[in-house]
């Protein structure tokens, strides 16, 4: 899978408002621990991409994962 910016997560999931989007959808992946920043400490850098965990991998591949 590839990194994605917020704004290419949001087009695929077809959400248009940023902030919902990431208190909804992003911030509870993050702490499932299934996505994750690609610049951890810089989370509002213009660069910034996230990308899926290989727990997030696993759950997707259907494995379970501690």
């Amino acid at each position: 899978m590839a990194e994605m910016s917020i704004s290419e997560l949001m087009d695929s999931a077809g959400r248009m408002n940023r902030t919902k989007f990431r208190n909804s959808v992003i911030a509870p992946l993050m702490q499932a621990g299934l996505i994750e920043m690609t610049i951890p400490d810089r989370p509002r850098s213009s660069n910034q991409k996230y990308r899926v965990t290989e727990r997030g991998r696993a759950l997707l591949a259907g494995r379970d994962m501690p």
